[in-house]
């Protein structure tokens, strides 16, 4: 596999550095082809034919394209070399899936545009937050920290005794929820996750992904 792989999207997307931190932690070069799908123009020409819903990421590696973080990041482990980051194990890998669900259907909704969004976002542009919604969404917040917790237990890593792409997906997350106040203070109530927190926010691959 000698063609360099390109993923289109914007380096703030959360969905697009899950897939860098794969790349980056498998050790694989790709270009980022910018994609701004937020344009009053809607997506650029020809790019709903790389992605029908209009979302980002997408990717492409030697012919083969592909949309969807879940089914880049598992292509991605399982076509290229270097480190395996879904668990050998059933058990695990089935943990490993669950973590990457929960990410998808309540971290990512509550931590990121439910807290970040209001408390970091907006204001940063000029725009009052929304502390209704901020109060709706931190107990949901503390759910979500909990039964992240309760799955990873006293393990080194979310899903077991190995880095996984259960821990690549928790931590874009994770660096835009803890930037607002209220993410750092919920974080305190959970000393796995604040160690986790600490073990991979250190890692290259986080400082060579983060935005711009």
């Amino acid at each position: 596999m000698t063609e360099k792989p390109r993923l289109f999207g914007a380096d703030y997307s959360v969905y697009v550095r899950i897939v860098r931190l794969v790349l980056a932690e498998k050790g694989i070069d790709c270009d980022l082809v910018p994609v701004d799908v937020f344009a009053e123009s809607g997506p650029p020409p020809g790019y709903l034919d790389r992605h029908p819903f209009g979302r980002i990421p997408a990717f492409e590696h030697e012919g083969f394209r592909l949309y969807e973080t879940g089914a880049i990041a598992r292509y991605i482990d399982e076509a290229f070399p270097g480190i395996s980051l879904q668990p050998p194990e059933a058990r695990e890998r089935a943990r490993c899936n669950q973590l990457i669900s929960i990410a998808d259907n309540y971290a990512y909704p509550i931590l990121v545009w439910g807290i970040y969004v209001e408390r970091v976002s907006k204001p940063a542009k000029s725009a009052i937050a929304d502390e209704a919604a901020i109060s709706r969404a931190l107990p949901k917040a503390r759910t979500c920290l909990k039964a992240i917790s309760e799955i990873m237990g006293t393990a080194p890593w979310l899903a077991g005794e190995s880095m996984s792409l259960a821990d690549l997906y928790a931590a874009p997350i994770f660096d835009y929820f803890l930037t607002a106040p209220e993410g750092d203070e919920t974080l305190r109530d959970y000393e796995n996750l604040a160690v986790w927190w600490s073990r991979i926010s250190r890692r290259r691959s986080m400082r060579d992904t983060r935005p711009l």
